[in-house]
């Protein structure tokens, strides 16, 4: 930090430098040549302008004041030219003065601002006479002006991004909030519902049928320890993510589920007495992982409101891989909408919401001629064309 702070001292007392040797090393120059040389000589402030700009606009107003101030040219055309270089030497201090305006606080800009107008106005003043008085008191007020518009842009420009920024992690925060909140849901609505279950059979039967109540132990046993493995999967995730741990770093997870895994859920939604015959169609193939994740939750949510609601011994779902989407479809012939406590809850709105991120459609509610129905559309990525050489 000192050695940077020394570096823009250094380029300050350069610039104080160049000033002098234009004042006095060149006195019989126009005063275009000074101001456009005390223009050019600004840039030997631009680490003092960056790390202080007050400092910076100090130097500044004082190396134009210098350079107006100056021994002017003799004659009409050597005034007109010193005109031209009282305009041309506080272009340098406007430009610093831009920046302040952009990037200190409003009171320390509101005193640059005052105290640049002041001194412009009072030199110009006492050392332009007749009609170049007028002109460059004009002139500079329309510079000092166009300079404090700029640098006004340019901090609201950078506050409104700053604000979009924050909007967006918000509302990254709260997708991935959602999110979680959506896979905890799936993963846990389902097991429980199953244990709920197995455990009222085994509780009914553990006098009359012990081989039964162990069968109904054994699923609670084996759907708990998933549930468990699914929830350490995502815990130890949020812990890495939380700590920034690299790819490399981070202990191997097991692979999401997906469609390939929907057999087995069946045979756990069977384990508590809902039989349920999977059906394939269309040309299996590898899906993109998001939706092969988020179809697998849709079914398992509906299968869990089936076993949970639907009061019915099978279902039936259908997997169609189509060219452009992938249907998937959850039938059962049980209550229907004859008990609304599903509806409560936040199982349709997950699955609703799981689709609509895919830019797909899920459709849920009473069948015509009994059970409910839960069906949806998810878009596939079109395949992409391998071009074919020919000789």
């Amino acid at each position: 930090m000192t050695r940077t702070k020394a570096v823009a001292w250094a380029g300050g007392v350069c610039y104080l430098l160049v000033v002098g040797l234009l004042v006095g090393g060149a006195p019989r120059a126009s005063g275009t040549v000074h101001g456009v040389g005390a223009l050019l000589a600004v840039s030997l402030l631009a680490d003092v302008v960056r790390r202080m700009p007050l400092p910076a606009l100090a130097m500044a107003l004082f190396g134009s004041t210098a350079v107006v101030v100056g021994p002017p040219s003799s004659g009409h055309e050597g005034r007109a030219a010193s005109y031209q270089g009282q305009f041309l030497s506080y272009l340098a201090v406007d430009l610093v003065l831009g920046f302040i305006v952009a990037t200190c606080v409003r009171r320390a800009s509101i005193v640059a601002v005052a105290v640049t107008f002041a001194a412009q106005v009072l030199v110009i003043g006492v050392f332009a006479h007749g009609d170049g008085l007028a002109v460059n008191e004009v002139i500079a007020l329309l510079a000092l002006a166009a300079s404090c518009m700029a640098g006004l842009l340019s901090r609201e420009r950078r506050a409104h991004a700053v604000a979009l920024r924050a909007q967006e992690v918000a509302e990254a925060v709260t997708a991935e909030r959602l999110r979680i909140a959506r896979e905890l849901h799936d993963m846990v609505a389902h097991s429980i519902g199953i244990i709920a279950i197995q455990a009222g059979v085994g509780g009914r039967v553990i006098q009359t049928q012990p081989a039964q109540a162990r069968e109904a132990l054994r699923a609670i046993e084996a759907t708990s320890r998933e549930t468990l493995s699914g929830l350490r999967r995502t815990l130890v995730s949020l812990r890495q993510a939380d700590r920034g741990d690299t790819a490399s770093e981070r202990s191997p997870l097991a692979p999401s589920p997906g469609l390939a895994d929907v057999e087995r859920l069946a045979a756990a939604t069977a384990g508590a007495g809902v039989r349920v015959d999977v059906r394939r169609s269309g040309k299996q193939r590898p899906v993109p992982a998001d939706i092969d994740l988020s179809a697998y939750r849709i079914v398992q949510e509906a299968l869990a409101n089936v076993v949970r609601h639907a009061g019915t011994g099978r279902c039936r779902v259908a997997v169609d891989y189509g060219d452009e989407e992938l249907s998937v479809e959850v039938v059962d012939d049980g209550r229907g909408a004859a008990d609304n406590s599903s509806a409560h809850g936040f199982g349709i709105i997950g699955m609703r919401e799981r689709a609509g991120l895919l830019g797909g459609h899920l459709s849920a509610g009473p069948r015509p001629e009994g059970g409910f129905r839960v069906a949806a559309r998810l878009p596939l990525p079109a395949p992409i064309a391998v071009p074919v050489e020919t000789r």
